[in-house]
């Protein structure tokens, strides 16, 4: 069992929850909003410049993804 991409993703998250204040809440949004970034708007080199959700056949039309996925959020 690989599971390279899961350590990678782990530091990421790691290096940015190290300079961010308020992420031991367990109402805090930036855990949310970083699995979204991850997910939705940050292509990967393992897929060919493509983001998971864009591997998956999930694609977000528009110049501005954040502004896309927080209209269709509050739909």
């Amino acid at each position: 069992m690989n599971n390279n991409k899961m350590e990678r993703f782990n530091g990421e998250f790691r290096d940015r929850e190290k300079v961010t204040r308020g992420l031991k809440k367990d109402e805090s949004s930036l855990i949310d909003g970083y699995q979204l970034y991850h997910n939705y708007i940050r292509p990967h080199m393992a897929l060919d410049g493509k983001t998971p959700s864009e591997a998956c056949g999930i694609t977000i039309q528009g110049g501005n993804k954040w502004k896309t996925l927080i209209q269709n959020a509050s739909r």
